[in-house]
């Protein structure tokens, strides 16, 4: 641990005593956790705040262990009232003996999509239709719920279309409430919905995950995910299990790359600054690659930018399971690539392609991809060969690798680490030569020269 580099926000565990702190270190008992807030005087000393008495000082890092990331229980569930696809007589069966707000949900076997709220009132189960409509759930067609987690905290305060209060939950053998479990994962409180913070003196945002699904994967993969250290990816400090899954990442700032783009304009943002935005999501990307991880959503919308204006990769844990994954509906159509829409053939060379079109956004300065086609012209004209022309004075290069990145053929689209060099040379020759990016001028011909062909292989 001496000779590793603890980044802000990194918490330790004392493995020893230091009682008799000298002037300016802090004092702390073996087994005390500390958060580092900055680098301090010498290369293993940090500046660092006690977790307990929010004290800060110096420590040594050598005295210091990392500590591991959250462990997840594979057997925890953010629903684990829910039973799954089993039948009427079975949900009967498991809610012996009945109770008054006893309760459990499953899968509708004979509304397919829809689901089935089992509850006990009056020494009986009553069997509550819950429907899916409008991307969203409803017994009454009045109360409308984003998922099954909202919809059952809403009937456990409030007895609304059904007969009861939801009072109990009948747990699915062999799962453990996560809510009860790690309630106090992230000591950040708030009674109403949360979008900005204060987190170990480091501002914070925090994220509402909708989709049950999405959220159940997501907490599966959170100790890989709290693992994930890269500059360029927007950082995950921890997790909320507070009536669904709320994740906490890093403030970022100045917002998503699409609005950033398009409330200033190209008289604000330089070429060399869109091909600095553009070298950020792709060492971010390559980083992921390179720990053969698959965002499957890359798009300009889950790009941020920092307040030093650094851009980078969010969402990179949400969309490994789709809320319906048989609903090919809900794939972003315009950024997914084609063997990802017909075989659901997701890999990074798929999201090589959604790179591509993140590149047209971003040197559109923000502009919908395939404008003023519908989602199902894209999808007929892409399969017959289309692609989209350069955006407005688009330097050639970059048109060529997005070109690149547009292959049919996934084994032929260019990896992450070569379209990082192809664009680090792009910046380097920017910075040598800042005159030649005036606005007023044709883009200068050593665009073309710096990998003119654009494919990467």
């Amino acid at each position: 641990m001496a000779t590793k580099c603890l980044v802000f926000g990194t918490q330790c565990v004392a493995k020893s005593d230091h009682s008799q702190p000298k002037t300016g270190e802090l004092a702390y008992r073996k087994g005390d956790i500390l958060t580092i807030m900055r680098t301090g005087t010498g290369k293993e000393h940090y500046k660092a705040r006690h977790n307990t008495t929010g004290e800060e000082g110096l420590i040594s890092a050598t005295n210091m262990r990392e500590r591991e990331a959250i462990r997840v229980d594979p057997s925890l569930s953010l629903m684990p009232w829910f039973h799954g696809k089993i039948s009427g007589p079975e949900a009967v069966s498991k809610l012996r003996p009945v109770e008054d707000g006893l309760f459990l949900v499953r899968e509708s076997i004979r509304h397919p999509g829809d689901y089935v709220l089992c509850v006990g009132y009056s020494s009986q189960v009553i069997h509550y239709r819950v429907m899916y409509q409008h991307s969203k759930l409803t017994i009454d067609n009045t109360q409308y719920f984003y998922n099954l987690i909202d919809m059952i905290e809403f009937h456990s305060k409030h007895k609304g279309a059904i007969a009861t209060k939801l009072l109990k939950p009948k747990d699915k053998e062999g799962t453990k409430s996560a809510e009860l479990e790690l309630f106090n994962l992230v000591l950040f409180c708030c009674p109403l919905a949360v979008f900005e913070g204060d987190y170990i003196g480091q501002k914070v945002a925090v994220k509402n995950i909708k989709c049950d699904v999405t959220a159940q994967a997501f907490l599966e993969e959170t100790t890989v995910m709290t693992k994930l250290q890269h500059k360029n990816l927007v950082r995950l400090l921890g997790v909320i299990v507070d009536n669904g899954l709320h994740i906490v990442t890093e403030l970022m700032a100045k917002g998503n790359l699409v609005n950033f783009l398009r409330t200033r304009g190209r008289f604000v943002i330089s070429t060399g600054q869109l091909l600095r935005f553009a070298l950020d999501v792709c060492e971010g990307m390559e980083y992921l690659e390179s720990k053969r991880l698959v965002h499957r959503d890359l798009a300009a919308r889950n790009i941020l930018v920092s307040n030093e204006g650094v851009a980078k990769v969010s969402d990179f844990g949400l969309t490994k399971v789709d809320c319906k994954a048989s609903d090919n509906a809900k794939l972003p159509v315009k950024w997914t690539a084609p063997e990802a829409l017909k075989k659901e053939k997701f890999s990074t060379r798929s999201d090589v392609w959604s790179y591509g079109v993140l590149l047209w956004e971003t040197f559109s300065y923000g502009r919908q991809p395939y404008p003023k086609m519908s989602v199902k012209e894209v999808k007929e004209r892409v399969e017959q060969g289309y692609r989209m022309e350069a955006p407005e004075e688009c330097p050639p290069t970059v048109y060529a690798l997005m070109r690149g990145c547009w292959e049919a053929e996934p084994k032929k689209r260019p990896s992450f680490h070569k379209l990082q060099e192809k664009i680090e040379r792009d910046c380097l020759e920017i910075d040598s030569n800042p005159g030649q990016v005036a606005r007023s001028e044709p883009e200068p011909t050593r665009l073309v020269r710096a990998g003119s062909n654009g494919s990467g292989s």
